[in-house]
Formats: structure tokens, C-alpha cells, sequence
């Protein structure tokens, strides 16, 4: 008589690993849907045009503190100087928004370059304290300079016509832009941790005196992370003058690099979406509560952050990612 009892087997860790990539996949389609049709929801496409600016600002930061284990307390220079100079290019010279833009990037950039150059010579907190000092100087010249406007900013940006041809006047065609660039700037920034350029940004944030010892130029590698993240936050800061239409001293004010570390650290530091979870969750509060409560909005994030980090250490996604882990070594491991 044949034995009809199956035994079952255990998945194997890659099948896991295969279900939650396909897993990822479905989710970040099924987000890319929703944006899509946000506008037809009838959510507010200025609102989402913000939520998504500083969504890209945040995944930036990430990419230099998660994945390279670099605090950064001047972040907002970037964003600031970028919308600066984006502002001023479109409204004062007459550039079409993309050029704009361009300008604004390459401006973070170049900042990014001359900040960085002087604070990878230090570690730890007096890296953050470089930038913050550093970053203070730019706020300096955002309050001082002619073409910034001082304390009244630099008003009545034209959103202008993309190439000259396509004109942003519209907030829906405005919307739809930004989220092609938001799209663009994720899988840019998804692509630069997987590649080899990547793992050594790794290897180093994880333990930088053996990359040293393997014969990597560790400055060098810090360096050029420190200005793909200016840059991208240049481009985030750029993109928010556009859809705005404004730029003031309140996007170069240390408080701004302060909002971005805490959108990092709610969603969760060394994680992709998280980032943007927290810039999210935080643009949503700002908006929903500041009408409510006026000045208290600041006091209620800082006790929601403080309860998060007290209950999710990891961040909401990577608290999220580490449950999935437990529940995959639990699956994968042999039958006692």
C-alpha cells in the first residue's frame, strides 16, 4: 500500500527572495498607477507636485546617508541655491524652464563640490558640522545677494513652456512632468546603489577602514556621492521653484535640511521608498494641520518622529523590511 502522505517542503531563500522582488515590483507598479491617476481622483496636483519635490530632496539625502553613512546638516544650501538660481535664470534672463533647471542642478552641484571637497577631510559629527557651517554661508547670500530678493524671496516665477513648445501653465501638464522627472530620479538613484560604484559606497559607510586597506580612494568615492546628492537635491529644489513659482529664504534655512533628515529617518534610512514614505507623511501634516494649528504643526511632527523612532528604530519601511526578513529566515529554515 502506497504511502499517499506528501511531505512538504520548505521553500528555498532565493524562491522567497524571488516572491518578494516580484512582490516590490507589484507594489512600486501599483504606485506608479495611482500617481498616474491621482489628478483624476480629484487630488490636489499642486499639493502632489510639492509631496513629490521633496520626495526626490529626500531620496537624495539618502542616497548620502543611507548608503554612504554620511550625515549631512546643510543639505538645504543645495535645494536653496538650486531654486535660487533656477528662479532668477527663468524670471530675470528668460530661460525656458528645462535650461532653467539645468542651471539650478549644476549650481547645487558646483556647491556641492567646493562643501564636499572641505568636509570629507572630517568624520562623524564634525562632517555635519562643516556642512551646517558651510550651508549657513549660503543662507548668508540668499539674505544678502540683490537678484534673491532678501527677506521677500524671489516671487512670480514663470512656469514658462517646456523646449519653448509645451506650455506648464496648466497644473495637470505640470504634474505629469514631475512625476516623469520624480520616476526618473528614483530608478537614477536605485541604479547608482546597484551598481559597483554602489557597493563600494557600501563597503564604506559599513566599514571604511578596510575599503581603505582593499586600496579604494575613499575620498574620492565620499566626494563624488556627496555631489550626485547636492545635484539631485539641487534638481528637487529647482523643480519646486517651478511648480511654486517662488523661492525664499526658508529653502536655504538650516530648519529645511533639518525636515529632510527627519523625512529620512521616519521612512527609514538605506531603504528606497522610504524616504519617500516620509516625505509623504510629513508634506501631508504640513498641509493637513497648518490652517489647524498654525506654528504647533512643527510641535506635533517632532512628538509623531520621536514616538516613531522610540517604536520603529529602522523607520517605518525598514522596520517593515526586517519583519519580512524574520518571517523569511523563519520560512527558510529546516524542519527541527
Amino acid at each position: 500500500m502506497s504511502n499517499a502522505t506528501t511531505a512538504v517542503t520548505p521553500q528555498t531563500p532565493k524562491a522567497l527572495m524571488t516572491k518578494a522582488a516580484q512582490l516590490i515590483r507589484i507594489t512600486y507598479i501599483a504606485l506608479l498607477i495611482l500617481a498616474l491617476v491621482a489628478p483624476l481622483l480629484g487630488l490636489y496636483p499642486v499639493f502632489l507636485m510639492k509631496l513629490l519635490c521633496f520626495a526626490i530632496f529626500a531620496a537624495a539625502f539618502n542616497l548620502l546617508l543611507g548608503f554612504t553613512g554620511l550625515l549631512s546638516f546643510g543639505h538645504a544650501a543645495f535645494f536653496g541655491s538650486a531654486a535660487y538660481v533656477t528662479g532668477w535664470f527663468i524670471k530675470a534672463q528668460n530661460f525656458t524652464p528645462e535650461l532653467g533647471i539645468l542651471a539650478g542642478v549644476i549650481a547645487a552641484g558646483l556647491i556641492g563640490l567646493v562643501v564636499g571637497m572641505v568636509a570629507i577631510r572630517r568624520q562623524g559629527i564634525y562632517f555635519a558640522m562643516i556642512t551646517m557651517a558651510l550651508a549657513q554661508i549660503v543662507y548668508f547670500v540668499g539674505l544678502q545677494a540683490p537678484f534673491t530678493g532678501g527677506e521677500d524671496g524671489l516671487q512670480g516665477v514663470p512656469r514658462g513652456a517646456l523646449l519653448g513648445l509645451l506650455p506648464l501653465t496648466s497644473d495637470t501638464t505640470m504634474y505629469y512632468l514631475v512625476v516623469a522627472v520624480f520616476v526618473a530620479c528614483f530608478l537614477t538613484i536605485s541604479r547608482i546603489v546597484h551598481s559597483p560604484f554602489g557597493q563600494v559606497l557600501k563597503m564604506i559607510r559599513e566599514n571604511e577602514p578596510r575599503a581603505i586597506s582593499l586600496g579604494y580612494q575613499v575620498d574620492r568615492y565620499k566626494l563624488l556621492a556627496f555631489v550626485l546628492s547636492a545635484a539631485l537635491t539641487g534638481l528637487a529644489g529647482a523643480l519646486k521653484t517651478v511648480v511654486m513659482g517662488f523661492a525664499t529664504l526658508s529653502d536655504v534655512h538650516w530648519s529645511m535640511s533639518g525636515e529632510v533628515i527627519l523625512m529620512t529617518l521616519l521612512g527609514g534610512v538605506g531603504t528606497f521608498f522610504g524616504p519617500v514614505l516620509g516625505a509623504g507623511i510629513v508634506i501631508s501634516l504640513q498641509n493637513l494641520l497648518a490652517d489647524k494649528v498654525g506654528s504647533w504643526v512643527t510641535v506635533i511632527i517632532g512628538v509623531i518622529f520621536v514616538l516613531c523612532v522610540l517604536t520603529f528604530r529602522k523607520g517605518i519601511v525598514g522596520e517593515l523590511q526586517a519583519y519580512l526578513e524574520r518571517r523569511r529566515r523563519t520560512a527558510a529554515a529546516p524542519d527541527a
